[in-house]
């Protein structure tokens, strides 16, 4: 469903993304691990087209995407939530999913026309919302919204306009350990009828909901496979999980890499 082919991205003398290959499967729920500064959030940004590579190319369904834009990505069926909130806090909970759905479909340019002549994206938000468990806060000021419920809401926007491939950046960042339950039911649903790539801290949530594990390092990547081998390589041990048992909640850190541009 989606490959890359040597991917490669240097700022400078920085090599943030080093000739990457990968693929996700149409029904994979496939978690990117790795220290800060690996190369993670570059790697999105180049799948998504917010990042033009230096080589190697992506391939959507087939087609070569490497070149497009973001908003030509999404079109084409990748999704992608963010580190960072990005709805709009005053417009209600359901305006700001009915927004995403038009922007996907054909009447992207006429984003504030009458409610009333776009029925069809206010019952796709509606399905939505109660999907990811916001129904009763539909009516209510995005700002109003807990920051547990803001991720849900992200993850709301990406489901709108029905993509192929969702890209999930720390869906769990800053949410309490109690709404972590929350948080993997809620991938997990997703994973039901998308292929997920998701990026995450939280280790117990990514030895849980994954079906398969990559992990970077550097801008490479050093390990891919279940998560029971990847939790056992020796490389990986080293980079990144160190002593890590399942049950101990690793901290949700910010992914900024050296060098990299603002997206």
């Amino acid at each position: 469903m989606l490959e890359t082919a040597g991917l490669t991205k240097r700022f400078g003398g920085l090599t943030a993304v080093d000739s990457v290959d990968f693929a996700l499967a149409d029904d994979e729920l496939c978690s990117l691990i790795g220290p800060n500064g690996a190369g993670k959030t570059t790697f999105f940004d180049l799948l998504t087209g917010a990042l033009e590579p230096t080589a190697g190319t992506v391939r959507l369904a087939g087609e070569d995407v490497t070149s497009l834009s973001p908003d030509a990505t999404a079109r084409r069926g990748l999704h992608r939530s963010y580190q960072v909130t990005n709805v709009f806090p005053t417009s209600t909970v359901l305006e700001n999913v009915r927004i995403a759905a038009q922007a996907h479909g054909d009447d992207s340019f006429r984003l504030w026309r009458n409610v009333g002549a776009f029925e069809g994206y206010y019952e796709e938000a509606h399905r939505i919302l109660t999907r990811v468990g916001l129904a009763g806060r539909a009516d209510q000021p995005a700002e109003s919204l807990s920051h547990g419920e803001k991720r849900q809401l992200e993850v709301a926007i990406a489901l709108a306009g029905d993509p192929d491939v969702l890209l999930l950046d720390e869906p769990n960042a800053g949410v309490s350990s109690e709404s972590v339950g929350d948080i993997i039911d809620l991938i997990e649903d997703v994973a039901r009828d998308h292929a997920v790539l998701l990026v995450e801290h939280n280790m117990d949530i990514v030895m849980n909901v994954s079906d398969r594990i990559v992990v970077l390092n550097r801008g490479s990547v050093i390990a891919d496979g279940p998560p029971a081998d990847v939790r056992g390589d020796p490389a990986v041990q080293e980079a990144y999980l160190g002593g890590y048992e399942p049950g101990e909640l690793a901290d949700a850190e910010d992914d900024v890499d050296p060098g990299e541009e603002p997206a």
